[in-house]
């Protein structure tokens, strides 16, 4: 069961990730390593205030507005359009950053398109904009069996970005997730899950070999021709933080895993560069459900736009799961 603290740790800890990076997304690792960001600023790249949010957690806030009332694609397609039409769910009424592959699925959405026909399903349609805004989907999956779990999720992601990648992605962080609400060793609960989802997905034969070994930095593969160790075991040059969903997950997993607080988790994350208000989001997400609502810092807290709407989300997503 996941507590009120827990609740408001997951919107929360993406939220302010998210606002973390967004004065600075598209700067180079380098400039952040001669300039890194150690607290909230402003303005920026998108000339917002600080504790401004992006469109990460917008759609997060869309997911979990839906799910209050239920497990329903279409209101979850109607809420994104709203949020890109009318300003739903937006930190001050307006939308500034849109990634192509979800605008062009919301797009279809608001055409009539079936949700789980949305996203693009070929390959170079593995954007990070199923991923940034999964994570309220975990509400969802407690209780249910490893299979029906991805359906769920292949379903969700697949109303704006529908490759079995990203799909696999989204797959992996929830799983992830759903393992450190009762294990408390990170790594630990990492080479659990990172085990079972690569042997669910061999055996019920959902994509290829191939597509399997792209995740080789987080499924324990044995092969000798490539260097197949867990993802924690990387040194940073050797992480990205583009917007490829490979790229967000290895990174958003890599800093998770690497420290030891909320604050150095999400500082490592968008201090990485590039999109840095996504990797800031996933990875906060994680980190604010493992170390809790109080693990954030309230200088943080106190200048996050609609944080007592967020607070107050996250408190009805809980009791709408509470039985």
């Amino acid at each position: 069961m996941i507590t009120v603290e827990t609740a408001k740790g997951i919107l929360l800890g993406l939220s302010v990730g998210d606002a973390l990076g967004v004065p600075v997304e598209f700067t180079s690792r380098k400039t952040l390593q001669q300039r890194p960001v150690t607290t909230m600023i402003s303005h920026g790249t998108h000339n917002q205030v600080s504790g401004t949010w992006s469109d990460d957690s917008s759609l997060s806030f869309c997911l979990a507005e839906s799910l209050c009332i239920g497990f329903d694609l279409k209101d979850q397609a109607q809420r994104f359009v709203n949020w890109y039409e009318q300003g739903y769910w937006t930190p001050h009424g307006k939308v500034f950053d849109v990634g192509i592959a979800t605008s062009g699925a919301i797009w279809s959405l608001k055409n009539g398109t079936e949700p789980t026909k949305a996203g693009g399903n070929d390959e170079r349609s593995n954007g990070n904009g199923s991923l940034m805004r999964i994570l309220p989907l975990l509400f969802e999956l407690q209780g249910k069996s490893i299979q029906e779990r991805f359906q769920i999720v292949q379903q969700v992601s697949s109303l704006t970005h529908g490759h079995i990648r990203a799909v696999i992605a989204c797959f992996i962080y929830l799983e992830y997730a759903l393992e450190l609400l009762q294990n408390k060793d990170k790594k630990g609960a990492f080479d659990k899950v990172s085990v079972a989802c690569l042997e669910f997905l061999r055996n019920h034969a959902l994509c290829s070999e191939k597509e399997l070994f792209i995740f080789h930095r987080i499924f324990p593969f044995d092969d000798p021709l490539y260097e197949t160790k867990a993802i924690y075991d990387y040194d940073e040059p050797q992480l990205y933080s583009s917007g490829y969903v490979l790229h967000t997950l290895e990174a958003a997993l890599w800093c998770f895993l690497n420290t030891d607080s909320y604050k150095d988790a999400v500082l490592k994350a968008v201090n990485l560069g590039e999109d840095t208000d996504t990797t800031g989001a996933v990875t906060g997400g994680l980190a604010g459900l493992f170390y809790g609502y109080e693990a954030i810092p309230e200088e943080w807290l106190s200048v996050l736009a609609r944080r007592s709407d967020i607070e107050d989300l996250a408190v009805r997503l809980r009791e709408r799961y509470s039985n």
